[in-house]
């Protein structure tokens, strides 16, 4: 083989490389809910990818307070992301977490503010964190915090879909409002994959 052909070699070899790296997938999938109300409003994300960090998003995440409830009532966020908590309500609201993933320590009372008023917060810590307000006892939320930016929320019929995740071996990883986390082994490449998760009670 002469020096052209390979020097043509090579670089075809660079670009398949180039080109596989630059591969992305979404993730299709469908969570079925086992002692649970519904399957709707549960986190799943991919858990880590392998050699890559990602900073913290610059667009602010938002949790409003109106008529009386936390809206979304589920938010996943990229850990590090700063959350505005938004008081939509011509009442005063409170926001406070117990804990984040059972951690007392981390325990954070926002305060309380009246309407038309935000307080933002930075999540730096991964987990899921319960949203009260000791204004109003009736009201709950969940923050749940995931480490990468690969994320979704199921819809009411348990669907979701993770876009542009890329190519790779991962896991799957749910988080929720009072189910146990699930898991489920998943290769990515161009073009979509289809995964299932049950997650129970």
């Amino acid at each position: 083989m002469n020096i052209s052909k390979v020097s043509q070699t090579i670089v075809m070899a660079l670009a398949a490389c180039a080109a596989s790296a630059a591969w992305a997938g979404d993730v299709h999938g469908k969570i079925t809910a086992q002692g649970l109300r519904s399957a709707e409003n549960i986190a799943v994300y991919i858990d880590s990818i392998p050699g890559k960090t990602f900073p913290a998003p610059a667009e602010h995440a938002q949790m409003n307070q109106t008529h009386l409830a936390f809206v979304p009532r589920v938010l996943v966020v990229q850990q590090g992301a700063t959350v505005d908590f938004k008081n939509n309500d011509n009442v005063g609201h409170n926001v406070y977490w117990p804990a984040i993933s059972h951690n007392k320590k981390m325990a954070h009372n926002l305060g309380t503010w009246p309407m038309g008023q935000s307080k933002a917060f930075t999540f730096t810590d991964a987990g899921d964190v319960p949203l009260l307000c000791n204004v109003h006892p009736e009201m709950a939320g969940y923050i749940f915090v995931v480490p990468t930016p690969y994320f979704a929320v199921t819809d009411k019929d348990g669907n979701f879909v993770i876009k542009n995740v890329p190519a790779g071996q991962y896991t799957v990883k749910t988080s929720s409002e009072g189910g146990k986390p699930a898991s489920q082994a998943v290769t990515v490449g161009a073009g979509a994959v289809n995964v299932s998760l049950t997650v129970t009670k």
